[in-house]
């Protein structure tokens, strides 16, 4: 059982299902390798010698522990491996990370729309079953490939590393990913993007930063998403922002609405300015 994630080894197992408006020849080749002390204070008229000795092991716990730090080492090295090829590459690689029904996927798309006559995009999709939103990302003309994790809370470094196969990587500008809706585990695991992007609606409450502190410490940017919805909910977006920048002093905040439009011009100027270093 992994610690980090709450899945056991097998669920790092995955396939692969592809959605393509597009055909690639492009290939590239990789390697990988996929003690107690007692005191007692007896007022009797005679003694007593105690003698305990107790030996306490935690093997379940240390075999735990070496699992999840064998899970995260072998992720880490192939996330090296990944972050290499896509310097090579000159891609922009941002990991989009939130929980179920923050607007990713909607976000994406308008964004996708909105700047793919300037930008050369290819995204990969991540959810445990179907492919309901690559059929959504394909039908902005930008290729795409899913990744159906099954048992799996998040998707990790072997899957981008495979999950770039078909994209020609020497014509790209921006890689896309969509992560599992989870803002737990996806936290842990480095999939050699340049940044992680934490969406986060104000349907689900401002004080998300601070229940999953981990996810917005190691996001670079946070988008508050579905802000046309403010009207009519009790969402406090001043307080959000404090709690975000509680937890990571430095983050980059967007208020913006996939529906509307509103505040998504600034988004695409730092996705924009991130092509360019």
């Amino acid at each position: 059982m992994c610690t980090t994630c709450g899945c056991s080894p097998a669920d790092h197992n995955h396939t692969h299902d592809h959605v393509h408006e597009h055909e690639h020849d492009h290939k590239h080749g990789h390697s990988h390798d996929h003690d107690h002390d007692h005191k007692h204070d007896h007022k009797h008229d005679h003694n007593h010698d105690h003698k305990h000795d107790h030996k306490h092991d935690h093997p379940a716990k240390r075999t735990t522990i070496s699992i999840e730090e064998d899970i995260l080492g072998k992720n880490n090295r192939l996330a090296g491996f990944n972050r290499a090829l896509f310097k090579d590459k000159g891609i922009f690689v941002l990991n989009l990370v939130s929980s179920p029904g923050s607007g990713k996927t909607t976000l994406l798309e308008r964004t996708l729309r909105d700047l793919s006559q300037k930008l050369r995009f290819a995204v990969i999709e991540g959810d445990q079953q179907t492919d309901n939103d690559a059929r959504r990302i394909a039908a902005t003309g930008v290729p795409v490939r899913q990744i159906n994790t099954g048992a799996g809370c998040h998707l990790d470094a072997h899957m981008i590393m495979h999950g770039t196969d078909g994209f020609d990587l020497d014509n790209l500008d921006l890689l896309m990913i969509e992560n599992v809706g989870n803002l737990v585990c996806p936290a842990a695991f480095d999939l050699g993007e340049h940044h992680k992007v934490a969406v986060l609606s104000v349907t689900e409450g401002e004080d998300k930063p601070l229940k999953y502190p981990q996810m917005f410490h190691n996001s670079t940017v946070m988008l508050l998403n579905k802000t046309d919805l403010l009207p009519h909910l009790d969402f406090d977006v001043e307080k959000c922002k404090e709690y975000a920048r509680r937890v990571s002093p430095d983050i980059i905040i967007f208020e913006v609405s996939a529906k509307s439009g509103e505040g998504m011009e600034a988004w695409y100027q730092w996705l924009t300015a991130g092509t360019r270093n």
